[in-house]
């Protein structure tokens, strides 16, 4: 069956957008992008797609408003708080028996894992030596995630998933309150290197003790899905960690022999 207009314009547009930009899009699921550009046509005041490809080429601003639908940045402290439950019962006592830890938060988004996993961190007697790479593809939504300051109004849903997750202080502790906004404390950040990086281009960086991209495969076809999982099984050292997204797995991948499952429900893995 022939594609339709829609699916060879969201083709064009990923070409040209890796052309002009080098930001590669081009193996994420068609399904996905395809909402996300939709949506986008009309904050564009675009009629079609090929009428937003033809802009953002001529536009690099629009191209940078345009990656804010392309990318989703949404994000949640303590999103699934038993994967962090499961991190500390499985993963952070492992960790303890290393000198100097590396850690790698692919595709971080506006950062609140980020802040999550060096609270964790800090309760297991772990962060001051662990350097955590947080890395995305949105320039936006790292500086975001490197000023740390969250919506006050949702701090006490992240709250609730702390204690849900293990935690042994209150969230509060964690942060100041001002002006409606949460500042988390500089000293989780502190050892924090908020960098560019994609998935679909780039190669390993570090070598790392525990990599955690959760939520982010779900938006890569099976081809960019392998060569992410064959990044982070490149980074990671003897017996590293892999976490991934609630609906998200090793199963059927080209890596699934290349990790043991630790805990399947919480997608948790180590590296063989």
């Amino acid at each position: 069956m022939k594609p339709d207009a829609t699916d060879i314009e969201l083709k064009l547009l990923a070409e040209a957008i890796f052309l002009r930009y080098g930001h590669d899009f081009r193996d994420y699921s068609l399904a996905s992008q395809k909402r996300r550009v939709l949506h986008a046509l009309s904050q564009f005041d675009c009629p079609t797609i090929s009428a937003l490809q033809s802009r953002v080429l001529h536009d690099p601003e629009a191209f940078h408003q345009l990656l804010q639908f392309l990318t989703i940045p949404v994000s949640e402290m303590f999103r699934d708080p038993s994967y962090f439950l499961a991190l500390r019962r499985e993963a952070a006592p492992l960790l303890q028996t290393y000198p100097s830890i590396k850690v790698w938060v692919a595709g971080c988004s506006t950062g609140e894992e980020v802040y999550s996993l060096a609270i964790l961190l800090h309760e297991e007697g772990l962060l001051e030596r662990t350097l955590i790479y947080a890395t995305d593809i949105n320039p936006a939504s790292l500086d975001k995630a490197r000023r740390g300051i969250f919506p006050l109004s949702a701090m006490e849903r992240y709250a609730a998933s702390y204690e849900k997750s293990g935690g042994k202080r209150q969230l509060s502790d964690y942060y100041t309150s001002a002006y409606e906004s949460a500042l988390m404390d500089r000293f989780l950040s502190a050892n924090v290197t908020f960098a560019d990086h994609s998935l679909a281009t780039d190669t390993v960086f570090s070598e790392t003790h525990l990599v955690s991209c959760r939520n982010v495969l779900i938006y890569f076809n099976r081809k960019l899905q392998d060569r992410a999982l064959k990044l982070f099984h490149d980074s990671l050292c003897n017996r590293g960690f892999l976490g991934l997204g609630s609906k998200e797995s090793m199963d059927f991948s080209a890596c699934s022999d290349s990790f043991e499952t630790v805990d399947r429900r919480e997608r948790l893995y180590r590296k063989r």
